[in-house]
């Protein structure tokens, strides 16, 4: 059974490291997990119960909830923005919530991880994903974690995939994530 891992960037800009670390996540996935990066979620408007109606759910939003309703499990890959999670995440996260009780999260594992600036590799946004990840029903795994500090200086001239210390934290992030959704099947 092949396991299919949807990521989900919380940064837009295309050169970002937490876009990088999400590469790296799908050219070290093993062959018995599938890991995508969802795109468009720049494209995906701002959550509006207005319209989030039969017939009138924008496109790209439909199609991030059909993309994770379709996988076993979610990676986040979140920076962190002033000390919290990135706006295009929280949105991600709002409409994968609804229907309230069934939707596209409900039920499935997700693991969060990411990069950034400061000393702490941002784990203030990445405690604030899980957090929104769990009240929108999803199972966040709370003990799958990586947080890299420095990401300017660390990948200044290193894709995160050519650091061994990374491949082999992600790897396991990877590996328990796949291992939890399997087992929930």
């Amino acid at each position: 059974m092949t396991v299919r891992i949807l990521t989900l960037v919380g940064s837009l800009r295309s050169g970002s490291h937490n876009r990088r670390l999400a590469e790296a996540a799908v050219q070290i996935s093993p062959d018995h997990v599938e890991v995508g990066v969802f795109e468009g979620l720049d494209t995906v408007p701002f959550y509006n119960e207005d319209i989030d109606t039969e017939g009138a759910v924008p496109a790209p939003a439909v199609k991030l909830r059909e993309a994770a309703a379709e996988a076993d499990a979610l990676l986040l890959i979140s920076p962190e923005y002033n000390g919290t999670i990135p706006a295009v995440l929280k949105n991600a996260i709002d409409w994968l919530s609804r229907p309230y009780g069934a939707g596209a999260l409900s039920g499935k594992h997700v693991a969060v991880v990411g990069t950034a600036f400061g000393q702490y590799g941002g784990v203030w946004a990445q405690d604030e994903a899980r957090k929104a990840v769990k009240i929108a029903g999803g199972v966040p795994a709370e003990d799958l974690t990586l947080s890299i500090p420095g990401s300017v200086v660390r990948f200044a001239e290193l894709h995160p995939v050519d650091d061994p210390e990374v491949t082999e934290k992600l790897s396991g992030v990877i590996e328990g994530l796949a291992s939890r959704a399997k087992a929930a099947v």
